[in-house]
């Protein structure tokens, strides 16, 4: 009988190559899953970068109350549209009032024709904030010095694009009553 051959022995030399080639495969699979990642990860943030944000601007207010005022919003997007969109005004704060935010339901909402809850490309609605139901009687938004001392913003609710089912939200930027304006009108808040 025959004797079995010894199992063929490997250098050192030859185990520290296998070894090598082994981290090398690892290192190469980490890079390659790395690179997937920040794909993935830019690619939302491109994504979500080009979303749909609504712009809002005040109209001008040339006569009663500055809580009357009529406000535009724009689909500023070249892309997408924005459907199923609601509008809300918060009324955040009056200085020295203690006052809560309060949200309430846009009212007045006016979409371009044929377009009912959408905004395509460039398109602008209107709409009114009805704070003045939130001072009670008499009401105080007669009185400038409140108004001077409020501070608003909005809040837009829209179907994500090419998904409906995922609804998307947005605040504006706070915006003050501008008197250095005439008429006055609502503008964002300088920042700082």
């Amino acid at each position: 009988m025959p004797r079995p051959l010894p199992p063929p022995t490997t250098t050192l030399q030859q185990e520290l190559r296998m070894m090598a080639h082994s981290g090398v495969e690892s290192l190469q699979s980490l890079i390659v899953f790395l690179a997937v990642v920040v794909v993935i990860v830019g690619a939302g943030i491109g994504a979500w970068a080009i979303r749909p944000v609504p712009s809002y601007a005040s109209e001008e207010q040339k006569a009663g109350s500055p809580f009357d005022a009529t406000f535009t919003a724009e689909n500023p997007s070249r892309l997408f549209a924005m459907k199923g969109l609601k509008f809300s005004c918060v009324l955040d704060h009056v200085r020295a009032s203690g006052r809560e935010p309060t949200l309430i339901e846009a009212t007045d909402v006016r979409f371009p024709a044929g377009s009912a809850g959408e905004l395509k490309p460039g398109e602008q609605a209107t709409f009114k904030c009805p704070f003045r139901a939130l001072f009670g009687l008499p009401p105080l938004n007669e009185d400038y010095g409140v108004v001077q001392r409020s501070q608003i913003y909005f809040h837009a609710s829209y179907d994500l694009p090419f998904i409906g089912t995922i609804r998307l939200s947005d605040n504006s930027a706070p915006f003050v009553l501008n008197t250095r304006l005439l008429p006055p009108r609502w503008t964002s808040r300088p920042e700082g």
